[in-house]
């Protein structure tokens, strides 16, 4: 009988043991969830500001008349699709 009862209090402090490990990993799983949402947001903000900064160069070159043939096709290609999308928008708000 007491080797009943020794087999079921190790199986009861390796449970708690288990437990106590699992709330451990759970919150180290959800620390490491918001710092990689961070992560991405950071991420994001640093693709937006190399995409703003890429324009300004292109506008930059266009205004000092150093662009090559594509470059220019390619800025003008892109100031045609602003300016048919402030068209939309125009259209969409005198709805």
């Amino acid at each position: 009988m007491t080797t009943t009862t020794e087999h079921i209090e190790r199986i009861r402090l390796k449970l708690q043991s288990l437990l106590k490990e699992h709330h451990a990993l759970q919150k180290e799983n959800e620390k490491l969830k918001a710092e990689l949402g961070r992560k991405a947001g950071i991420e994001q903000e640093m693709k937006e500001k190399t995409h703003q900064l890429e324009e300004q160069v292109n506008i930059l070159k266009a205004s000092t008349g150093q662009m090559d043939e594509a470059s220019k096709k390619a800025f003008e290609k892109q100031l045609n699709h602003y300016i048919r999308e402030i068209d939309r928008c125009i259209a969409m708000l005198s709805q």
